[in-house]
């Protein structure tokens, strides 16, 4: 064909199909200077009703401080320089939520931890003291109440955070770097998320509303103004916002703050009763699964809600009142959030059936702690222990134990701290004696020894030490 013919053809085609083309692209979009009332849509709305009730929290504590010269017998002899350690105050800033009028106030623990003094700050300036009502390290988050009997303070409501969907714009309120209250904004950049690793429950709310040191305990919140999350943590390598911030779901948020409204000084949870293990790539091909998800049970405890509700060993829990579980972090969140004293209905997968099981929301149950400190001199001088029960195992988060003596907190610079005992050691062994309670570990360490054998079980590992007298 004549190449002249071709470039005509080829013309002829392009003039038939650019109309078809553009029918199907639609009407060109129209560009116009926006009109005076679209230049004044805004944000503040929201921002005006829900800043009051967002704070800025300081938190101080004392920490012995000691130059190591100190230490040198010479040049305190020669320099004069006193002995005793010195003291300094460390301070930190973040940011909380007023949830209730007479003044309780959430944020995160790490906002908080070891202070001695604790204060908020309102948006307009009043300063207030706080005291901490109930901390919970397995959430990262504390309740704190002001102290004032009179002051009626403006508070969020709580937001459905499960009905959140990726693309949801969301305001960040806080304190960023101590500079004053910040008003940041974005969307929901993700849900669910689990490999953050900053507490035991790995559901978080990601976001790119630019989230920064000192906004920690601070409010995310949606158009309507209710709090949808508690920002906590950001992913970043330059200690700064990144577009990559997490926030605790407002769901999670409700339990905690539920169970410091009725004077817990620990969060009531619902107990399941038995182990789960995350279903790998391995275990979806020997069940002849689509794909590796769910939360697979391990292990049953005898009479516990589980047992009762009729699931069994090797039982794939695929979802929760209707909620899909991807994994155990999945299902720790969505039957953590359920009420105390229904049932949840659990989705799940037997022998290749699906199948149903109705689970009763009861707490694990607790035995008397009988919460002792050792003092005697031994290798536990300075050990706060408890008796373990299944409330505490599930507390702790110990597998595999439901009995014995666990190891609650260490004093420290004590005997105990500088031989590396930790909190959630189960002792379970000294000097060839079975140690089931607190009075046992007590009288065995005020038994005089030259040597000291003990045998503890820490996160599934025995480790068995000696020390010496």
């Amino acid at each position: 064909m004549d190449l002249k013919v071709r470039f005509a053809l080829f013309g002829v085609l392009a003039a038939a199909l650019l109309p078809i083309a553009a029918q199907a692209q639609g009407p060109a979009l129209e560009r116009r200077v926006p009109n005076a009332a679209e230049l004044r849509l805004s944000y503040a709305p929201v921002v005006q009703r829900v800043a009051p009730a967002v704070v800025n929290v300081y938190a101080a504590k004392t920490v012995q401080t000691r130059n190591p010269l100190f230490e040198d017998p010479i040049f305190r002899r020669f320099f004069g320089v006193p002995g005793d350690a010195g003291n300094q105050t460390q301070r930190s800033l973040g940011s909380g939520v007023i949830v209730d009028a007479s003044g309780l106030i959430v944020t995160n623990v790490h906002v908080i931890e070891g202070a001695d003094e604790i204060k908020v700050s309102l948006a307009d300036k009043r300063e207030f003291e706080a005291t901490v009502v109930l901390k919970d390290p397995r959430t990262d988050l504390a309740v704190l109440r002001v102290k004032t009997s009179t002051e009626k303070f403006p508070v969020l409501d709580f937001a459905n955070s499960d009905t959140l969907e990726v693309g949801d714009v969301v305001l960040a309120i806080g304190n960023p770097f101590g500079v004053g209250q910040t008003v940041t904004h974005g969307i929901i950049s993700a849900l669910a998320r689990t490999q953050v690793g900053v507490s035991d429950y790995q559901f978080f709310i990601q976001t790119d509303a630019a989230i920064n040191p000192g906004n920690s305990g601070g409010a995310l919140v949606d158009l309507t103004g209710k709090l949808v999350g508690i920002n906590t943590a950001i992913f970043s390598r330059s200690g700064g916002s990144q577009g990559v911030g997490f926030a605790i779901p407002a769901n999670m948020v409700r339990v905690v703050v539920t169970s410091a409204k009725t004077g817990g000084s620990a969060v009531k949870r619902p107990w399941l009763g038995a182990k789960l293990q995350a279903v790998t790539a391995d275990i979806a091909d020997s069940m002849s699964l689509k794909r590796p998800a769910g939360a697979l049970i391990s292990s049953v405890t005898p009479n516990g809600p589980a047992a009762r509700g009729g699931l069994k060993p090797g039982d794939l829990i695929v979802s929760v009142d209707g909620q899909a579980v991807d994994d155990t972090n999945a299902f720790d969140y969505r039957f953590a959030t359920r009420p105390l004293g229904g049932s949840a209905r659990l989705g799940i997968v037997r022998a290749g059936q699906e199948l149903a099981a109705t689970v009763a929301l009861q707490t694990a149950p607790d035995l008397p702690r009988e919460e002792i400190t050792i003092r005697s001199r031994s290798p536990f001088s300075g050990v706060k222990v408890a008796n373990l029960s299944p409330a505490l195992a599930d507390e702790l988060q110990i597998q595999n134990i439901d009995s014995g003596v666990v190891v609650l907190d260490v004093d420290n610079g004590s005997y105990a701290s500088n031989l590396g005992f930790q909190r959630g050691d189960v002792i379970e062994e000294v000097n060839g004696r079975r140690i089931t309670v607190t009075k046992e570990l007590d009288a065995a360490a005020k038994t005089p020894s030259g040597a000291w054998r003990i045998i503890i079980v820490r996160r599934g590992q025995k480790i068995s030490a000696v020390f010496g007298g």
